[in-house]
């Protein structure tokens, strides 16, 4: 309920936002331009989602074809339409945002930010279907835990003279228990 919550205030503002720019406008340019101006970049951007939706759909089964990851591209596609939509919306901040979306480097951004939200909101194997696999880097060192031990242990010292680790089952350093640190690095695209 408090992401709907958010949502509303940010659409409230937005409105208010956009009211107090087009009167701006107006008081600028005129009720004529400002209004011709309004229609030209809805205009454009029905012709904008109609060319942004025929592209992300064809680079989408283009990708499916050839067995990519068809998540770039629906992401990308998914960007596109949102931009062309923004300049469908009547008002001078949206169309601001619309256009910011169709810059490559602004794209590129949000696709990283739209990856993310949608990873968190789908099981693992789907995201590696959508996205590709994922590169992971793993950090050595102790593992986490008030004890130094990691999770699951209980307390007291980690080995039978109580100063130092537990040898491995080959009399090599025992392999970390318990959780390991890492992190997901995003292959390039």
């Amino acid at each position: 309920m408090r992401g709907l919550s958010v949502a509303g205030v940010f659409l409230l503002v937005t409105v208010l936002a956009e009211i107090a720019v087009l009167a701006l406008a107006i008081r600028w340019i005129g009720v004529g331009w400002t209004v011709l101006l309004v229609l030209a970049t809805s205009v454009l951007g029905g012709w904008l989602l109609r060319r942004e939706g025929v592209r992300a759909w064809r680079r989408f089964r283009e990708a499916a074809q050839a067995g990519r990851a068809p998540g770039v591209e629906a992401s990308n596609g998914v960007l596109g339409l949102i931009g062309a939509i923004l300049l469908i919306l009547p008002g001078f901040l949206t169309d601001l945002a619309g256009l910011a979306l169709l810059l490559p480097f602004v794209r590129r951004l949000a696709r990283g930010r739209l990856q993310a939200l949608a990873e968190r909101r789908v099981s693992p194997a789907l995201a590696a279907d959508l996205f590709g696999p994922r590169r992971v880097r793993v950090r050595r060192g102790q593992p986490a835990g008030t004890d130094g031990r990691g999770a699951g242990h209980p307390a007291g010292p980690p080995s039978a003279a109580g100063d130092g680790p537990r040898p491995g089952p080959d009399g090599g350093p025992a392999k970390p228990e318990g959780p390991i640190e890492g992190e997901i690095i995003d292959p390039p695209h």
